[in-house]
């Protein structure tokens, strides 16, 4: 039986392995929306905000290891979305980013939705294509499988024009052959055993594959045998931690504590990640974060394999089969005492499920939760890899629905929040065991800190700017809205029993926690 061109798309992505679309549609959309009605193995997931959409199959890709789709009204929805793009493609997920067009012979016409949607995917994508016709465009959708998948990962943005979609297709793309990661060069191998064999201090910069629980076991492996440290990058996409893990730190944020960091080391091995840098330019203050006398090299770049580089490594410089983990106990639950950070951080080490998935968008208030969750029950950690905010909630929606048996535990700025809030309702009505933790202390926080940092001298306009406090933000009653349960602590105990509570069950909740 003929199927148009939805339908052939549609098709494709699911014998692609392609099996959820985060979707915000509108007119143009409407036969690829058909279409998921016809074409068994996809689920819709309805989002709100197209910023919901986009960071939402972030937060199922970095979880699943593969593409979901997305789908997106013209121009103006892919911007909506670019944000949380933008976060994606830092974090290299995987992403199949389908955006509608109007029809080809209609973009002549200069009709009000029209715009450049190529220029707009362009910065934020690894992939761009316009489809041409109906008869192609299931081949479009196979190679934007395999762009999504390629290493290091990342956004494939496929343009349908509306008549690509209603007329007649093709029927089932093959899917084209993944390429496999590049290895790295001997030259390289040979670098960082050079380095580890000088004598000096060494650090082993870990990111992307290298900082999940084989690549860091590897790394531990050849510290143990050759005294260098290990640490991570301050942002990354996904950590597996807990107890039977290899603990590591994350280089600080602010820019004179992660120099301090630093400053000790002759050689920066970098495996997966990248240069260590300042987020933004301060005053008298350098951009690259090491010394200017360290060597500061790559091992295996995001685009290569850097597990078989370690392993590599490991062999060069004679480690150990198996490094020591280490066996503390779990953290216990605070007593009595102020609900600070160090407490809340405490909290998390001691109530984490095991198998839990924290997507952390933190961004003050959780930018020290790491030393008292190392020995937490064994769970993942997810977090802002593009510095753009509004990714939290979204993001663990999407990990809620890539692995619906573990429980998600989203950390929370209030300000970041506020910009995809909608994506509570879609937790609602996808019934996704979620608990958000909202640190509400009205502000922007980190912007007070940053108006220091570059040497501004603010006064009460500038200050207001910062503010949420007027009038302050009920998260409760927001929560109630979008159908999901919330309550709000303002002490230590009633965190405890009220986050204890939310864990045993299933479901939506929030808790707004009282800061400051």
């Amino acid at each position: 039986m003929a199927m148009n061109g939805a339908e052939s798309l549609v098709r494709t992505l699911v014998a692609g392995g392609v099996e959820v679309c985060f979707t915000n549609p509108g007119t143009s959309e409407m036969h690829f929306v058909a279409a998921l009605d016809r074409v068994e193995g996809m689920r819709a997931v309805l989002c709100l905000f197209e910023g919901g959409a986009t960071g939402a199959a972030d937060g199922y890709a970095r979880m699943a290891d593969k593409p979901a789709s997305t789908l997106l009204h013209l121009g103006p929805g892919l911007g909506n979305g670019i944000a949380n793009l933008h976060n994606a493609r830092r974090a290299r997920s995987p992403l199949v980013n389908i955006v509608g067009e109007h029809a080809t012979y209609h973009r002549a016409f200069d009709a009000p939705l029209t715009s450049d949607i190529e220029g707009l995917a362009g910065p934020v994508s690894a992939w761009v294509r316009t489809g041409m016709s109906a008869k192609a465009v299931a081949a479009d959708g196979a190679d934007a499988i395999v762009a999504a998948r390629t290493a290091p990962g990342g956004v494939a943005t496929l343009i349908l024009p509306a008549d690509t979609a209603w007329e007649e297709g093709s029927g089932i793309a093959p899917l084209p052959a993944i390429p496999e990661r590049p290895r790295a060069s001997d030259e390289a191998i040979a670098h960082a055993v050079a380095a580890l064999r000088s004598g000096e201090p060494v650090l082993l910069h870990l990111g992307d594959r290298a900082v999940r629980d084989e690549g860091r076991r590897l790394a531990a492996r050849i510290a143990q045998k050759t005294g260098a440290k290990l640490l991570a990058m301050t942002s990354n996409a996904r950590i597996d931690r807990g107890a039977g893990t290899v603990p590591i730190e994350r280089l600080p944020y602010p820019v004179d504590p992660a120099r301090e960091v630093l400053a000790p080391y002759k050689h920066v091995i970098l495996v997966g990640a990248t240069l260590p840098v300042a987020f933004f330019a301060y005053p008298g203050k350098p951009s690259a974060l090491a010394p200017a006398t360290c060597d500061v090299f790559a091992l295996a770049t995001p685009e290569q394999d850097q597990i078989d580089a370690l392993e590599r490594l490991a062999e060069a410089v004679g480690a150990p089969a198996e490094a020591p983990l280490p066996a503390g106990p779990r953290p216990v639950l605070p007593g009595d005492g102020p609900l600070d950070q160090d407490a809340i951080g405490r909290v998390l080490g001691a109530l984490i499920p095991e198998g839990a998935i924290i997507c952390d968008e933190s961004v003050t208030t959780g930018r020290n939760f790491f030393p008292a969750t190392h020995a937490a029950a064994p769970h993942t950690w997810l977090q802002l890899n593009g510095g753009s905010i509004g990714l939290g909630i979204p993001m663990a929606t999407g990990a809620a629905v890539a692995c619906p048996d573990r429980k998600v535990i989203s950390l929370q700025a209030d300000g970041s929040a506020l910009y995809t809030a909608q994506a509570l309702w879609t937790q609602a009505r996808e019934r996704l065991d979620v608990v958000t933790l909202i640190w509400s202390n009205r502000s922007y926080a980190i912007l007070r800190h940053e108006l220091t940092n570059v040497g501004a001298n603010p006064g009460r306009k500038a200050i207001d700017m910062l503010t949420l406090d007027d009038p302050p933000i009920d998260w409760v009653s927001l929560s109630r809205g979008y159908g999901v349960e919330a309550r709000r602590v303002e002490t230590l105990a009633q965190l405890v029993d009220t986050l204890t509570g939310a864990l045993s069950r299933r479901g939506p909740f929030l808790i707004e926690v009282a800061l400051g």
